[in-house]
């Protein structure tokens, strides 16, 4: 007898593959479209969607009833839930572009955008998302790793006229840099990963001639720095908590499901930072215990 089931709250969309390029070598991107993103509107720089992925040799794909495959399938069938931060979104073509970071066969999604060709059906959920940035602040701080790049992308499209606005973005090295939108208040910093990662980000941010002024701050990617980067904005410079949008997309060391699981404590941990007297907490302190390989996201 298959377990029951959770309650879900929404229906997904079905998409379809239209075309796959590879931006950087380790970047997968899929534009999807399809009669199923008729109604997609999304309102955030950092909308996302949760793509519902068959384990890998799953008896069943899309398009597929979720009801039924999990009252005929048991646990270890069942669909799994990949968050993507949208890159592009075109109303006219109804063309929806996700950008996908790949290890090799490591991981859900990764394998299956590596895999897709045009054609080939897709489940999703969405959009979500809460950030978009502010027209009424001296200046704007956006700082991410690869998985936030879309929605940096995005955010760098949608600055009000002439914003300031220093961004910091942490990659594998120089082949993994992609163009971003320039403009002429914008200040871009690329930072090649020498350690754990977010730590060469946070010491970047950290030790930068940053504007002074009101701020709304944009940091998304791996847990620690995240945390981190989080603190020393509350904490240190004083942000304001609604100016800033800060979250862990993926924890090293952990699934995806099992980030999803104790994400709630680290949220909690995260405000009892601000509590607190500013330590330098590196991404390998905060999660020493967490093992060397990077989560699915």
């Amino acid at each position: 007898m298959a377990d029951k089931a959770p309650r879900r709250p929404r229906t997904p969309r079905l998409a379809t593959v239209l075309r796959t390029s590879r931006p950087t070598p380790h970047l997968v991107r899929v534009v999807l479209g399809g009669e199923g993103l008729t109604g997609f509107v999304p309102e955030h720089t950092d909308a996302y969607v949760k793509l519902v992925l068959p384990p890998a040799g799953a008896p069943y794909t899309a398009p597929f009833d979720m009801d039924a495959v999990q009252a005929e399938h048991p646990r270890e069938w069942w669909p799994c839930l990949r968050t993507y931060t949208v890159r592009g979104w075109d109303p006219v073509a109804g063309e929806l572009v996700l950008d996908v970071v790949v290890h090799g066969d490591e991981g859900l999604a990764g394998p299956w955008a590596q895999a897709a060709r045009p054609g080939d059906l897709v489940q999703l959920l969405g959009p979500g998302g809460a950030y978009a940035p502010s027209g009424d602040v001296d200046w704007h701080l956006l700082a991410g790793d690869e998985t936030a790049l879309p929605a940096i992308a995005a955010s760098l499209e949608r600055l009000p006229a002439g914003a300031v606005a220093r961004v910091f973005v942490e990659v594998a090295d120089a082949a993994e840099e992609q163009p971003l939108p320039p403009a002429p208040g914008v200040e871009l910093t690329w930072v090649h990963r020498a350690g754990p990662p977010g730590e060469a980000l946070v010491a970047a941010v950290r030790g930068a001639a940053l504007p002074a002024g009101s701020l709304h701050a944009f940091v998304h990617g791996e847990a620690g720095f995240v945390r981190e980067l989080r603190r020393f904005l509350r904490v240190e410079r004083s942000v304001p908590r609604e100016q800033l949008s800060a979250s862990g997309y993926w924890r090293l060391g952990r699934t995806d499901e099992g980030w999803r699981a104790e994400k709630a404590q680290w949220n909690a941990a995260v405000e009892a930072d601000e509590s607190k007297d500013p330590v330098l907490l590196t991404p390998r302190t905060l999660g020493a215990s967490l093992g060397t390989g990077p989560g699915d996201r």
